[in-house]
């Protein structure tokens, strides 16, 4: 192993508050961080003023630092005898390809630690009231990615429709009148309650909600795009304000 280290830190969903005390500590070791695109720039007041900050913006759709050169730099650090802290959004093992930088760091002999944050999807679906495994509605809950690897790396839509449980969708919303239809086609009602939170924790957070028969259209008509994460299940019964909006949703849900 090399005198360095690298540090896999979950940044969480946004509000600087709901980053842990495991990963401030992280953040005022760090010799260099490189840090996500989606990071709450606030996050680095616990940065040394010494540190070094590299900026390797990482968002779907948008132009991005390589996979590859970021591996190679969190190396090249290490192997220079620094502390790395690669600090991601959310928790780098949800979507977070904190699993593919573990491996290739410990293939190049480097020690990674990882420090867990709280994910998008628990928060945004909490942000809202929503409880994604309220017993009086569904018993789990299912995170899962609208944006795979490749075409043949899809979910199984079906199977996960047919499941019962509360999804949880992210990097969906460039992708949403697809999924949708595909989920009316593997049988989920039209009435089933969907929520699509942006920015979630943030001052800028937005919600809609809505009904997967509307999804696309409803989503297409708000000033929401991404990064938004969509929540879909009975579990969105719990929002804060289904019961007001929920009415006038379900009387032109199949309009």
């Amino acid at each position: 192993m090399c005198a360095g280290k690298v540090i896999l830190v979950g940044a969480g969903p946004g509000d600087p508050e709901l980053l842990t005390l495991k990963a401030v500590k992280a953040i005022a070791e760090a010799d260099v961080l490189l840090v996500d695109d989606l990071v709450n720039s606030a996050i680095l007041q616990h940065a040394r003023e010494a540190a070094r900050i590299i900026h390797v913006g990482k968002r779907g759709g948008c132009r991005s630092t390589s996979q590859e050169f970021i591996q190679r730099l969190m190396v090249l650090e290490a192997h220079g005898g620094h502390c790395v802290v690669r600090l991601k959004g959310g928790d780098p093992y949800l979507f977070g390809r904190g699993g593919e930088e573990r491996a290739y760091l410990r293939q190049a002999g480097v020690a990674v630690e990882v420090v867990p944050g709280i994910t998008s999807g628990m928060a945004a679906a909490a942000s809202i009231g929503v409880a994604p495994t309220h017993r009086d509605y569904s018993q789990g809950v299912i995170f899962v990615t609208g944006h795979g690897k490749s075409d043949a790396a899809q979910p199984n839509w079906p199977a996960l429709a047919a499941s019962g449980l509360t999804l949880v969708i992210y990097m969906g919303v460039a992708r949403c009148r697809e999924l949708q239809q595909l989920l009316l086609d593997a049988g989920m009602a039209e009435s089933m309650p969907v929520a699509v939170v942006q920015s979630a924790t943030l001052p800028a957070q937005a919600q809609l909600l809505t009904c997967l028969g509307r999804l696309s259209q409803d989503l297409s008509a708000s000033a929401l795009g991404s990064p938004s994460i969509i929540v879909i299940g009975e579990a969105v019964r719990c929002a804060d304000a289904f019961v007001d909006i929920w009415p006038q949703q379900m009387q032109h849900a199949l309009s």
